[in-house]
């Protein structure tokens, strides 16, 4: 069986949005830039790439979390895999994920956040599917909303492999 990749939002495509986003998220900011919390492994891509188009001086930490494994579909238990280095007490935070699928692991984070005493806690993710929602999350920046496919590139991945592609794909099997 062999599989290839099929283009759903292209990397010019991401670009653009990216720097929008970006410019949204430094309108926002300006007078307190947020500490950006890339979680892993997913949105580290977007994430350097969002900081980039971030017109403060923004403070980055990483969280690891999990929920997918080996497969495609998300085993509904998160794990936290790595913490913060520091604390966001008294912070603004901006949650960056890869992408919202079921609203758990973002409905987590936040409720997880919101017991270390943050200011505020907003979330930007690239990607939302609505589809697959299991608990309703606002997503206060969003790339792009997408139907419910399995999509790699772009930090994402499946089985570890595809996350250096420079768009979002689907994999197709033949």
């Amino acid at each position: 069986m062999s599989e290839r990749i099929v283009t759903m939002i292209s990397k010019e495509e991401i670009d653009k949005r990216v720097h929008e986003l970006g410019a949204e998220i430094s309108d926002h900011y300006r007078a307190n830039p947020p500490v950006l919390v890339c979680v892993l492994k997913g949105s580290f891509v977007f994430a350097a790439d969002l900081a980039r188009a971030i017109d403060a001086p923004v403070r980055i930490d990483f969280l690891g979390m999990r929920s997918y494994g080996e497969g495609t579909e998300s085993s509904g238990v998160v794990q936290i895999t790595q913490d913060l280095s520091r604390p966001i007490a008294g912070e603004d935070v901006l949650i960056v994920e890869d992408i919202v699928d079921t609203g758990l692991t973002i409905a987590h984070l936040i409720d997880l956040f919101r017991t270390r005493a943050p200011r505020s806690v907003k979330v930007c993710a690239l990607l939302h599917k609505p589809a697959r929602a299991k608990v309703q999350v606002k997503v206060d920046y969003l790339g792009f909303t997408i139907e419910d496919r399995f999509v790699v590139g772009y930090g994402l991945d499946w089985a570890e492999k595809y996350r250096n592609l420079p768009y979002i794909g689907v994999v197709e099997r033949s």
